[in-house]
């Protein structure tokens, strides 16, 4: 549950972010919404690869994991 929580919580940060920055410059620059929409799409971006990365991680400790308790070994062929 951690995990997903964390999975969560990582992609709407990045396109709250995202939004938010947008918003900003879109303000300062005059330029409503076109830089929103860009810096949205930035934010859904950087969120997909933080979830992307996020689950490489989690996958490579629970790996980790079961070799040290015996279950895997390390020359298994699925383990690309």
């Amino acid at each position: 549950m951690a995990a997903g929580l964390r999975i969560a919580v990582e992609l709407a940060a990045a396109v709250v972010v995202g939004a938010g920055i947008g918003l900003g410059l879109d303000h300062w620059f005059g330029t409503k919404p076109w830089l929103l929409i860009v810096f949205f799409i930035v934010g859904c971006c950087a969120g997909f690869l933080n979830v992307y990365r996020t689950a490489q991680e989690l996958e490579r400790r629970a790996r980790e994991r079961r070799r040290a308790d015996g279950g895997e070994s390390p020359g298994r062929a699925d383990d690309t």
